[in-house]
């Protein structure tokens, strides 16, 4: 289901003003992909992409098509590991966050 115009725009206001909100949720995007739930990572990396950087930008820095990098995170997309792997360390440089697994309290930033 499409994202209304109105949701994407909250996202992105909140995202801007509240830096633990827009952190928040790139570490539950990577906490979902690293529990074999894509779809929902998908979703979410999609959402925090839209909220900060966009494709545009992303897509420049990537040297990749910006229209590539958005397919790979739609419902369909089936993403590369390679190219995943490289969008989310290219997210993690411009956050300026590091991911580390502790045994028992999962992702933190």
């Amino acid at each position: 289901m499409p994202l209304t115009k109105n949701f994407k725009d909250t996202i992105k206001a909140r995202a801007e003003r509240d830096p633990e909100f827009r952190v928040g949720l790139f570490v539950e995007a990577i906490d979902a992909l690293l529990n074999d739930d894509l779809e929902t990572g998908k979703i979410l990396l999609r959402d925090y992409v839209n909220a900060t950087v966009g494709f545009e930008t992303l897509a420049k820095e990537m040297d990749k098509n910006p229209k590539s990098l958005m397919r790979m995170l739609s419902d369909k997309g089936n993403p590369r590991a390679d190219n995943l792997l490289a969008m989310v360390a290219r997210l993690k440089r411009r956050e300026g966050v590091s991911f580390s697994l502790a045994r028992d309290n999962g992702l933190h930033a």
